[in-house]
């Protein structure tokens, strides 16, 4: 027994009935002298017996064993086990050191990098939320001059109305003092031929007929501009700390529709085929960017006319939305990278290559896929694959 303990690498210290030193082994001497130089071996010994206090004697004899690492000094750790023995051995015990200094500083300097990786990691998820605001804003940017074209419309016929309702206005009024006067004669009967000319004059009977309709008019040009400004302002919506809910995918598409449609509808037939839809567990917004980028490469795809073809449905479980258009198509040994950051096949200044590899990285999080097929020369389909339901983990803020 002494014989393996001696060869043994760790320290061990047998103790007797009464609790005091009875055998060192040669490690135990060795780390004796590394423990306190100004020691002889005894004190050594006895100062690395003190090591285990009571409250891990009393554990070891509860359990048989416990295990406390102390750090005697910066940079020499000790791992310190008293062993009680039980049963038919019960009052044997012995004191067994091991140090684990390297184990403790390797541990110490893996602990640093993985809270270094955090924080890069951190910076980057928070790098990556602005770069995803940025291609968003950019995005509208691109289609300022075409939103501002859909809202000047409207407000240009409803400002037009607004003129031609003071018009009616005048002449109503005018119409009116001239019943007063007749109704404030003694005999208004005699002025009715008065009222019939100045009615006749003003063309009071158009503007009975007209009035209804130019209203009706107006409030369509009020509500249409209403219905641009909240699609753009659930589109910029940044989405820090939004989490997971059940959304309708064809509101956020034709949404989003809505806000490209000026920079499309001059060159595109736009078709719709669009299939029963649950609600289906995303981000909205982050959907919606989705949507835009692949409407805009559609359009951009096809030089002077063409087809826009918009699609949805559901199978086992998923949902899924494919925007096909008639463009110019996608080369077969670009296909595998256009995906890629900063990939792109148009020219330069028309595209970042950031928005594909964004909507990868987006339907990624929301644990879908997205689907590409293209032949040069006729046209691409995207197809946008995503479970109706999310795993619970997913359902909360990406950050």
């Amino acid at each position: 027994m002494r014989w393996a303990a001696d060869v043994a690498p760790m320290a061990v210290l047998l103790l007797d009935d009464a609790g005091g030193l009875h055998y060192a082994n040669a490690s135990a001497r060795r780390l004796a002298a590394r423990l306190d130089e100004s020691l002889d071996e005894r004190e050594g010994l006895h100062a690395l017996l003190a090591l285990a206090n009571d409250t891990d004697w009393e554990l070891a004899c509860a359990q048989g064993h416990s295990r406390r690492d102390i750090d005697v000094r910066p940079g020499f750790t000790l791992a310190v086990e008293p062993f009680c023995g039980m049963g038919d051995n019960a009052g044997l015990r012995f004191l067994a050191l091991t140090d684990i200094s390297l184990r403790s500083a390797r541990e110490r300097e893996l602990q640093q990098r993985h809270d270094e990786l955090e924080r890069a990691y951190r910076s980057l998820a928070g790098a990556q939320e602005q770069l995803l605001q940025s291609e968003k804003m950019a995005s509208i940017g691109q289609l300022a001059a075409g939103v501002a074209h859909e809202i000047n419309n409207p407000i240009g016929y409803v400002h037009s109305n607004i003129g031609t309702l003071r018009e009616y206005m005048g002449a109503l009024f005018g119409m009116l003092e001239t019943y007063s006067s007749a109704l404030a004669a003694p005999d208004p009967l005699i002025y009715r031929n008065d009222v019939r000319a100045q009615r006749e004059k003003l063309d009071i009977d158009f503007i009975l007929g007209d009035l209804p309709q130019l209203l009706d008019e107006s409030r369509e040009g009020i509500e249409r501009v209403t219905r641009i400004v909240q699609d753009l302002k659930e589109f910029s919506h940044v989405g820090r700390n939004e989490t997971m809910r059940p959304a309708d995918l064809l509101k956020g598409l034709e949404s989003t529709l809505n806000i490209v449609w000026n920079d499309l509808k001059y060159k595109v037939k736009l078709e719709k085929i669009y299939g029963d839809m649950p609600p289906v567990e995303c981000l909205p917004s982050e959907i919606n960017q989705v949507f835009m980028n692949l409407l805009i490469n559609a359009g951009q795809a096809i030089a002077e006319r063409g087809t826009i073809t918009l699609a949805c449905g559901t199978e086992n479980g998923e949902a899924w939305v494919s925007v096909a258009d008639t463009g110019c198509g996608i080369p077969e040994d670009a296909l595998g990278r256009i995906f890629d950051p900063f990939f792109t096949t148009k020219p330069i200044g028309r595209g970042t290559g950031l928005g594909l590899a964004i909507c990868y990285r987006i339907v990624e999080k929301h644990h879908g896929h997205i689907e590409v097929q293209s032949t040069v020369g006729q046209g691409t389909t995207f197809r946008v694959v995503l479970p109706v339901t999310q795993p619970a983990d997913a359902r909360v803020a990406a950050v």
